[in-house]
């Protein structure tokens, strides 16, 4: 009967968007009417079905379940350090094929000071801290201009219970990152924060971008890759690759393949599975790191519970969750850059959705069992 009373209902609702209407049906009422038949689709898929970005189908709800907030050059920064108020979140991060999200109570660092002069690296550093979010369990790294768009949300969640997030998107109208409030305590304070940055224009007209094309690759010829090999070998850290990458104009995936002889090896797509499973198995300690060029967020501890679900490989505990699509994985890595061991994983249009290193401390040495998990992971 419930079966027959839905149909009749996704039918009534189909035919007054399709002939019913006197005027075309809004976005709003398409993503309703693409709900009531998907109603576990995420708004990530629906945004693609609809063609249109994800920020404009989430301003469909301004006036009701989101507040759309300030979108000035600092205010993204200013909007994630008020957040270090709230408490306990929920922070999520994604990328097309990869979402990490973690829970707990951001750690705070010390504002940095303004006395001195400033070189532009240490200037461009410092627009990107909000203040907090290194190191501890809300662990993020900020490139704030990327960051364009951003909403309060408040509305029922999957349990009943109301969900209040900030979310944030970049110019394309693609979420880049969410923060969930997780302390009930804390209502009155992210009700502060929306009011004080909440944006003049209540509406949907949201300046979007156009996706840009992919940039082509330097063709190999044009690398001196030489040079670059012995820049490789001469790594001191490898937070100093990406400046590398960029200094010689290659995507990350064809560094890669120019690397120094024994410095790459390549696995298969789906050793990703075979590395948490058994970093569950063993419990060894992982950092794992997904980006989108607008933020990365890290988790460093164990794992336990790792289980295929809903299209996803996926980690499910507490505190921890990380869904990886890795059917759409077309190759993984494992990396040595200044004596630390890593393995990348990409997707079949050559983009990097996660990085996993072995926890250690600073100083010491890789732990063991990290690297005997990364030398078992089935050769590509």
């Amino acid at each position: 009967m419930k079966t027959r009373r839905r149909t009749l209902q996704l039918l009534a609702l189909s035919g007054a968007l399709l002939l019913g209407h006197a005027h075309a049906a809004t976005l709003a009422e398409r993503w309703t009417a693409l709900r009531a038949e998907q109603p576990k689709l995420g708004i990530r898929d629906a945004a693609k079905q609809l063609n249109v970005s994800e920020a404009e189908l989430l301003a469909t709800g301004i006036g009701t379940t989101v507040t759309r907030l300030a979108d000035t050059s600092h205010a993204p920064r200013e909007i994630m350090r008020r957040a270090l108020d709230l408490g306990k979140v929920m922070a999520l991060t994604r990328n097309e094929n990869g979402v990490i999200e973690v829970t707990g109570v951001a750690t705070r660092i010390a504002k940095q000071g303004d006395e001195g002069a400033k070189d532009a690296e240490r200037e461009a550093r410092e627009l990107n801290i909000a203040g907090g979010y290194l190191g501890g369990p809300i662990d993020l790294r900020f490139h704030f201009a990327k960051w364009k768009h951003a909403f309060a949300v408040v509305q029922p969640g999957r349990d009943g219970a109301v969900s209040r997030s900030l979310q944030f998107f970049d110019e394309n109208g693609t979420a880049i990152h969410k923060v969930y409030l997780k302390d009930d305590g804390k209502v009155a304070v992210f009700d502060k924060l929306v009011a004080d940055f909440r944006h003049p224009q209540q509406d949907g007209k949201l300046a979007i971008v156009p996706m840009a094309p992919k940039a082509a690759e330097t063709p190999d010829a044009a690398v001196d890759v030489k040079e670059f090999q012995q820049a490789w070998k001469e790594m001191s850290d490898v937070h100093q690759f990406n400046r590398i990458v960029a200094e010689f104009k290659l995507s990350r995936e064809q560094a890669l393949r120019l690397a120094p002889g024994g410095m790459v090896t390549k696995v298969t797509a789906q050793a990703v599975r075979r590395l948490l499973e058994q970093a569950s198995a063993q419990q060894v300690p992982i950092m794992a790191f997904v980006g989108n060029g607008a933020v990365t967020q890290i988790y460093s501890g164990k794992v336990n519970k790792v289980q295929e679900s809903a299209g996803y490989f996926n980690v499910l505990d507490p505190d921890f969750n990380l869904h990886l699509r890795d059917k759409a994985f077309k190759a993984g890595y494992v990396l040595q850059r200044a004596g630390v061991t890593s393995v990348e994983f990409y997707d079949d249009k050559g983009e990097l959705v996660v990085t996993f290193f072995g926890v250690r401390e600073r100083g010491k040495p890789q732990p063991q069992a990290w690297l005997d998990l990364v030398a078992a992971l089935p050769k590509a």
